[in-house]
């Protein structure tokens, strides 16, 4: 008879139900691990790109305010210059106005020395005669009113400014501001809204002796040598080799156009000086002898200074006989005196300034030149 030890109605192991567990979702999370965020949806195309573009904007924005806040604060050579002049610093008695033969042959320091008077240089390069009656008007609109302006004249006086040829356009790009010049570059620069308005446009376009870095460097305390004095930027050394190459191509001689618009431009210079009470005269500064004779129509544009002095009751200087003329040592080019010249002339000018304009004061020391000196000049 065999026995059974199981309890009755009591099932075996494997006849058993398997047992499911149900765990909530935290309890889950708790035994799996952390699963990541939900990712969110990327901006749309449309808006990232305007996004780029706003910022893009923005810094050149910032940029392009950092640039005329550095250029406009140069105390140093030509930016200084027209620093000096833009924000009504110069004031002085006697201005000088031409081109970039006025620019290194008239130091107003020696001016300034010999008649008592200040004087300061406005002289540009490269600058035509209807460009140099705006930079004269621009100098008024923000500096009193000078006694006496030396309006110096060239051969080529009467000849303007072609649109597209205005001479290192991003120079002005920090005086847009300002209603002569931009009216003028308005003419001369095809874009130039664009770089009055769209930020850095002017310098990464006109500026090609990219002169904005200087503008940067400025902010942060760099500046480049002086080398204007005055306003004034005298030619170092001494006789080049531009003059024997030009003769080489110049064998028929060199004429210089008549424009209506030039002879018009160096009127309305003697009119506005006439029209605020400023003292003017014509000043024909030392050109070398041998470029004097392959100038074919010469006679014909000196007669026309003469006719507009006369017409206007202005003096006219013509220095083209001076003994200076005809020395080459004293010039660095055909057209432009050198440091020694340009000293020469300029105290030969102020002593002439001194003695026959009222208004100019002798000045204590007086310099008298030797027998057959340079200075020695033949006045017309």
């Amino acid at each position: 008879m065999s026995l059974s030890h199981s309890e009755p109605n009591t099932p075996r192991a494997d006849e058993l139900p398997s047992a499911t567990v149900h765990l909530s979702p935290a309890a889950h999370r708790g035994v799996a691990g952390s699963n990541p965020p939900a990712r969110k949806a990327p901006w749309p195309a449309g808006l990232r790109m305007i996004s780029f573009f706003l910022v893009l904007g923005m810094v050149s924005v910032v940029l392009h305010t950092v640039i005329n806040f550095g250029l406009r604060r140069i105390s140093v050579s030509k930016f200084g210059a027209l620093n000096a002049i833009m924000s009504g610093e110069v004031n002085a008695d006697i201005i000088i106005s031409g081109s970039s033969r006025a620019l290194s042959h008239y130091d107003p320091r020696v001016i300034q020395d010999l008649t008592g008077r200040s004087a300061y240089n406005i002289g540009m390069n490269a600058s035509q005669i209807d460009f140099e009656w705006v930079i004269l008007k621009t100098y008024l609109n923000h500096n009193a009113k000078p006694q006496l302006v030396i309006q110096n004249l060239d051969l080529f006086s009467f000849e303007t400014t072609k649109p597209g040829e205005l001479y290192d356009p991003g120079y002005y790009v920090p005086y847009l501001y300002d209603r002569e010049l931009y009216g003028f570059y308005r003419e001369m620069v095809p874009e130039a809204w664009k770089c009055k308005h769209v930020p850095l446009y002017g310098y990464a376009v006109e500026d090609m002796r990219f002169t904005w870095v200087w503008g940067v460097l400025r902010c942060f305390g760099i500046q480049g040598r002086q080398d204007y004095y005055q306003g004034f930027n005298p030619r170092a050394g001494t006789w080049n080799q531009d003059f024997d190459h030009f003769k080489l191509d110049a064998r028929n001689g060199v004429r210089y156009a008549v424009d209506p618009m030039g002879v018009r431009s160096l009127e309305g210079i003697i009119e506005l000086c006439q029209r605020n009470g400023i003292q003017i005269i014509l000043v024909y500064s030392p050109e070398y002898v041998e470029m004097q004779g392959l100038e074919t129509n010469r006679a014909e544009i000196m007669a026309r200074f003469k006719q507009i002095s006369e017409r206007f009751k202005v003096p006219f200087w013509d220095y083209s006989d001076s003994l200076l003329s005809q020395q080459r040592d004293y010039f660095n080019n055909s057209e432009h005196l050198n440091q020694n010249g340009a000293d020469l002339f300029s105290k030969d000018l102020a002593r002439r300034l001194a003695e026959e304009l009222p208004q100019s004061k002798p000045a204590e020391t007086v310099i008298v030149p030797a027998p057959n000196s340079p200075l020695q000049v033949v006045h017309k």
